[in-house]
């Protein structure tokens, strides 16, 4: 079928461009050429930013962009420009701060309308074409907004001007107050603030996973041994896996609950929800050894090697919301649809809340949709000793269940996958899969972790005059995008954490080579702080530095955990300066609100007193070595880097980390050197010993569960 219309979207590379490449809009990329045409044409620039799995953008595209009366609206007094959001965070977030300062809000689809040199003079989210419920629509906005830009140009280049010049301001960072124990206590003092002690979870409807605020609390629990912050952790672990939020019949969590119960979930699934979760699951398990947590990181695995796992090794982004033009339509199921294909297990349809009606309502009009979320207010054991029905037959019941429906499910239309590949997410996926190999002794998580850190290290990074280069997105056989903050960041921690999974020095050095490179290109000198992209980046009217660990932690965040990990493997006191600038850079924003920077609290705790360094010296494959190392491994010491020493003078890991050269084994038995608090204590050989001196906390015995 020939499209009726197609725009210079159709060479793009992003599924999200490719989406609007037959809309009646002539969209442009971002480039130099769109803003030259709106410069020679003497017109403003039209910027719209989304992201292929956005509802909203859906709503806004169907509504407005595929209408040919907006679209003439658009074309004649506006250059269009289209944005993938995850293509290009820089840009995203330069405009978003932009809208957030103009509107007090922000989110996707982000409008913003810039005159030709890139200044914006207004912003907004999602416009529909007409004005409801009292939302301006594009019909009625285009025209006010050309009589203002053809009487009153002035003030608009002004507006515009002030504008750029307050985003300047707002990107300084300015030493502050030093973050302290007492700002530590005020973040769990604000997460226990908002925390719902009904269903877990931080605030109300809406409600979002925010892994690192888990993560944080477990790092809070271990250093205050404050039961409470396990118990939040707990507690939100357990209802987010028995509520809509995660998929009970395919695995893997949804973006967002939009009610405060888990319930009702914004149905997209994101690469970099899994991967974060996965992290909370693998440290909640070392810390309890509860088989449930690594239950869930199982199905989490399954869900990656499945559905967004890439031919090439790396994982694509993410998974539609939509399908069939429906949200949620490829999740939510029929009662009758059920019994018709045999499926009317009574006790089962119970334990998952599945009635006549529907187990949810629509939001518009209150009245019950028909359709169920499958969901729980029970574990399968207490469902069991609830019914007096037996445990083992249950759950396998349950099991045969979830299968029939997952086979029902496939014939389905699949909501679209996003196959983009980004450095970052995956950087994500990929410290989150090596520490769950390293947790829970399976190598089917590493080898995961290695393949997608392999694709990344062979397409996606150059190494130019000794320099470490990473690009951003690979799609359709093409990388590109000069790789951000986020990319050097978030790949560094996954090659960090899979060098302590795998103790392969490569990737070691690879991380090393990758934040020389950001300190030389993205770091601050007059302020502190790392930007978001480098001063190449000649496309931006400014620098942005990001700080606030919101869907997922920022750049600088990752970095100061980043620089304190390396601070502590290689000795090499630059890095420790640089974590010490970003501590200094960051102060008055961490210490005015905690609980906006959890991750770069946990980063910071890293650099801190409660760090250790632990030596094990031996061969990988002497029984003995291994010991030790599942020893450590067993262990909740988030604080703690692991490095192997092999065996003989001469060793790869002591020319980056000199201090280990004379950490040998000891009468032929691999030995244990623990440092901590800059006080290193005598090396040990035996595993038992090496346990004491780490702090096994006996009440999570496992024998207890």
């Amino acid at each position: 079928m020939k499209e009726k219309y197609t725009n210079s979207l159709i060479n793009e590379k992003s599924p999200y461009l490719l989406q609007h490449a037959h809309n009646p809009v002539n969209w442009q990329p971002w480039g130099k050429a769109a803003f030259k045409m709106a410069e020679e044409k003497d017109k403003p620039v039209f910027l719209s930013i989304g992201y292929a799995t956005c509802h909203w953008c859906h709503v806004m595209e169907h509504e407005s962009f595929e209408d040919e009366q907006v679209a003439k609206l658009l074309n004649d007094n506006f250059i269009c420009i289209k944005v993938d959001r995850e293509e290009r965070p820089d840009i995203d977030e330069i405009y978003m701060t932009v809208c957030q300062m103009m509107t007090g809000g922000g989110g996707w689809p982000l409008t913003v309308l810039l005159t030709p040199d890139r200044k914006p003079f207004f912003a907004g989210t999602y416009f529909p074409k007409n004005s409801v419920h009292g939302r301006t629509g594009l019909t009625e906005l285009i025209p006010k907004v050309m009589e203002v830009w053809n009487t009153r140009r002035d003030d608009v280049r002004k507006s515009s001007d002030d504008i750029a010049n307050s985003l300047q301001g707002s990107i300084t960072t300015m030493d502050g107050p030093v973050v302290e124990d007492q700002h530590f206590v005020q973040c769990f003092n604000e997460l226990s603030t908002s925390y719902d002690k009904y269903k877990g979870g931080f605030g109300s409807a809406p409600k979002f996973p925010i892994p690192h605020n888990m993560l944080f609390l477990m790092r809070y629990f271990k250093k205050h041994n404050d039961e409470k912050a396990l118990e939040m952790v707990e507690k939100t672990l357990l209802e987010m896996r028995k509520g809509g939020i995660f998929d009970q019949v395919g695995f893997g969590f949804h973006r967002y609950s939009t009610d405060s119960r888990w319930l009702l979930p914004h149905f997209e699934k994101m690469l970099y929800d899994q991967a974060m979760m996965l992290n909370v699951l693998s440290e909640a398990y070392q810390i309890s050894k509860k088989d449930y947590y690594k239950n869930i990181a199982l199905e989490i695995l399954e869900y990656l090697k499945r559905d967004l796992k890439s031919p090439e090794g790396a994982f694509y982004s993410a998974e539609d919301a939509d399908s069939e033009g429906v949200e949620g339509k490829f999740y939510v199921w029929d009662k009758k649809e059920l019994e018709k294909a045999g499926l009317s297990y009574e006790k089962i349809l119970k334990f998952y809340n599945i009635r006549n009606d529907g187990n949810f309502s629509d939001e518009s009009t209150g009245h019950q949709t028909g359709k169920n979320i499958l969901h729980s207010d029970f574990l399968p054991e207490e469902f069991a000793d609830k019914e007096l029905t037996d445990r083992n037959n249950f759950k396998k019941e349950l099991e045969d269940f979830r299968v029939k429906l997952f086979n029902i499910r496939k014939e389905r239309v699949r909501p679209l996958l996003d196959d983009k590949i980004l450095t970052d997410w995956n950087g994500l996926a990929i410290a989150a899969l090596a520490k769950a190999g390293n947790i829970f002794k399976d190598e089917t998580f590493t080898r995961e972790a290695i393949s997608a850190a392999e694709f990344i290290i062979n397409r996606m990074m150059q190494k130019t005059a000794g320099k470490f280069e990473l690009l951003h997105r690979y799609r359709d056989g093409d990388a590109g995008i000069r790789g951000m903050i986020s990319d050097y960041a978030f790949l560094s921690w996954g090659l960090i954490e899979l060098y302590m999974s795998t103790f392969e020095v490569r990737y070691l050095k690879i991380a090393i080579g990758l934040v020389e490179n950001v300190i030389a290109n993205f770091f601050d000198e007059d302020n502190g702080g790392f930007f978001s992209a480098t001063a190449e980046a000649e496309d931006l009217i400014a620098r942005k530095k990001e700080l606030y660990d919101g869907a997922i932690p920022s750049g600088n965040s990752v970095m100061m955990l980043v620089l304190s990990q390396l601070s502590k493997i290689t000795a090499n006191k630059i890095f420790r300066e640089y974590a010490g600038k970003q501590a200094r850079a960051f102060g008055h924003k961490v210490s005015s609100f905690p609980s906006g920077y959890t991750f770069f609290l946990s980063g910071l705790e890293m650099l801190g007193n409660n760090s250790s360094e632990l030596v094990i010296s031996g061969n990988i494959d002497n029984p003995a070595t291994i010991k030790l190392l599942e020893t450590a491994k067993d262990l909740y010491n988030p604080n703690m880097v692991i490095i192997h020493r092999p065996e003989g003078v001469n060793s790869e890991i002591s020319s980056i980390a000199p201090f280990t050269a004379s950490q040998l084994p000891i009468n032929g038995q691999p030995a244990a050197y623990l440092c901590r608090n800059y006080t290193c204590n005598k090396p040990v050989t035996n595993p038992d010993e090496l346990k004491d001196m780490l702090g096994q906390d006996e009440r999570y015995d496992p024998s207890d569960d």
